[in-house]
Parts: structure tokens; sequence; C-alpha cells
């Protein structure tokens, strides 16, 4: 799966996209995806400019409702982070039932489940940063619900891959699966990998009823695990050169959208915070992308340090940044993210009910 970081190219890939196809397919690994999630997490394009898009393209709202509402999905997602803040880095709505210790099982990191499906989606992931979102969900499944770890380690190191890392979308579709915000956790047995994947995989721990699956003991594949060092490889800090005269605009691993703020003549700085990328590590792949990306903004440096040290260390007139919850702590002009529709805000406990008004609003 390619993923050019040109901006046209980008732009080529939303006039792509197919959303009827996308509907009828998206389930399947050979499906019609857009593949423009890594564009949206990174803040390059945005929710609402595939939306709008889509909406011109002349099609009756319920002939592509399912692609309306995996975009709806991700703003749900961000409304969730914004006012839970730290609170989807833990169990939400119930403890993980099952749950034996916080590691990871070391047949995921290792490409050996056995399930063919499974181990090249781990394998592309690992070599593409991609992995196609039926595929997330059942390495989930396998780590959660059969390998009994508790779903932050594994949720950590899937993000880790993700050219797409989102931390709401991740985390919480993990704790979904998890059953620790859903009521009941997610399981797949090998008949329904096979189907979505058009695989024929037999024998497996999975090769069974669900009747048997949801009362099966941890499998021994599955018992080994091992703790994870995840460690983001930053750039090298070097120094910056700032027009004093010029207000700065500061892009982030969320906000890389090279027509924010076009207009003005300004100081474009993409900060890269060292405790942010502790936090949430990244791996060098994600890192190069990101850094690939920022070649669309003109003129853009590359700051590595927090916050409080580019005030301390630079002095500009004025710094603009975007709302997100990682720029909390940000001080300066703060511009809104381009929602799918921005009156619709809140922390909303069932996407269906945000779904709902979102409809509403739009008129759809």
């Amino acid at each position: 799966m390619n993923f050019p970081t040109e901006y046209q190219a980008i732009l080529q890939r939303i006039q792509e996209t197919k959303p009827v196809d996308y509907c009828k397919s998206r389930n399947y690994l050979d499906g019609a995806v857009t593949r423009l999630s890594p564009y949206i997490s990174r803040g390059v394009i945005s929710t609402k400019q595939v939306f709008d898009h889509v909406m011109t393209l002349g099609y009756k709202p319920y002939q592509i409702e399912k692609l309306l509402q995996e975009l709806a999905w991700r703003d749900f997602w961000q409304q969730n982070w914004i006012h839970k803040e730290g609170g989807i880095d833990h169990d939400i709505r119930n403890e993980q039932n099952g749950m034996l210790n916080r590691e990871i099982s070391s047949v995921l990191v290792k490409i050996n489940t056995g399930i063919s499906s499974i181990d090249d989606g781990i394998k592309e992931l690992y070599e593409t940063g991609y992995m196609h979102n039926h595929l997330r969900m059942y390495t989930a499944a396998i780590a959660c619900n059969f390998g009994k770890n508790h779903w932050k380690l594994p949720a950590k190191w899937m993000y880790y891959h993700l050219l797409d890392a989102d931390w709401a979308s991740n985390a919480l579709s993990w704790q979904w699966v998890a059953g620790t915000n859903s009521n009941k956790q997610y399981i797949a047995n090998q008949e329904n990998i096979n189907k979505f994947c058009k695989t024929s995989d037999k024998g497996t721990f999975l090769d069974n009823p669900y009747e048997i699956l949801g009362e099966m003991e941890r499998p021994e594949i599955l018992s080994k695990t091992e703790k994870l060092e995840l460690i983001t490889p930053l750039p090298t800090p070097q120094d910056i050169s700032i027009d004093e005269a010029l207000p700065t605009a500061l892009y982030t691993f969320y906000n890389l959208d090279p027509i924010w703020r076009i207009e003005k003549k300004m100081n474009r700085i993409l900060i890269l915070e060292p405790s942010f990328f502790e936090k949430y590590p990244s791996s060098q792949k994600v890192i190069d992308f990101v850094l690939g990306l920022t070649k669309n903004i003109e003129t853009c440096q590359v700051f590595v340090g927090e916050f409080e040290e580019f005030l301390t260390d630079y002095n500009t007139p004025q710094i603009y940044f975007k709302e997100h919850p990682t720029t909390i702590h940000f001080k300066g002009v703060e511009d809104s993210r381009d929602w799918i529709t921005p009156e619709v805000q809140g922390d909303f406990r069932s996407f269906f009910g945000y779904w709902k008004k979102v409809k509403k609003n739009l008129n759809l």
C-alpha cells in the first residue's frame, strides 16, 4: 500500500474515492478503501474536506452512508478525546473482563500467530504503516479477548507503526473490542476471517464455533507475552531561524495542513515535543512520513523540544496553532479544526447518538 506525501497526489486520492464501491466492499481486504486515513490523521486534509467532496458526486445519502459514517466516526472519537482528555488512556466504561496481564502476546509482535491473514497484515503494518480496518479488529480481538492481554500496550504497539496513528481512534477502538468501551467483547472465528480476507486457513485456534470460542481458555500459542520498549526516533534538535517581526504558525503531529493561513507571511514551524512522543511513541517510518509531509508547507522548519522551550528560545509577536487535545498547553491564537459539523460538539456516549445529530444538522 503506497502513501505518497506530495499534496497534489493526496488531493488526487480524494478525487479517486469510490463511495458506492467502498460501502459494498470495505470489510474485505481487497475492498475499495479510500487510503485517506494517514492524511486525515496527520491533518493534511480534513474529514469535512472529504465529506464535502463525496456529497458533490450526486449520490443519495443512503447510498453512501457507510462512508459518511466512517468519516463521522473520526470526528466522534476526537470529541471523546477532547472531553475525556487523559481518560481515554484507561478503561472507560468497564474493566476488561478476563485480563491476565499488561503485556502483549509474543506471536503478534513476532508475526507468528499461525493465521495467515493476521501474520500477513502485521508484516504489511511493519513494512508500510498500513493495516486494513477489519484486520485491526481481528488483531485486537486476538490480543485482548483470546490472549487476555490488557488492551493498552497492544494498542500502543499498533499505533506506533501506523501512518494514520490517531490515539483517539486507535485507543477507543481497541477499548470497543476489549469491552471496556462497549457492552461486550468482540470476537471473530476463523470462518469469519477467511470470508473477509479470502483465505482458507484450517485448524487454527480460532477455527471453532462461536459458542466454543466464547468459553475458551487462553490458547497456548498466545500465552507467552512480552513488554515492549517503544521509542520515537526524533530528529536531532537543531537551531531554527525566526523572523522576530513575523507571527509564527506552529504545526504538530496532528496538524500538517499546507493551506492553513497560507495567505499570511509567517514563520512556519513543526514542533515535535519529546514529552508527547514519550507518552505516545511512533516509529521511524511514521516520523519519516511526517517529515515528508512538511515539505508541502513552504519554508517549514522543525523544532524538537517542548512548547515552553520554544517560548524561551525564540521571540515572535504572535503564535497560531490548531485546536487539539495535544495542544491544550499552547499559548496564542487557537484556530478550530475543520469539523464535519462544528455545531455538534459534546461528550457523546454513543456514536449513533452523535450521528443522529450530524444528520439532522446537515439535513441528510
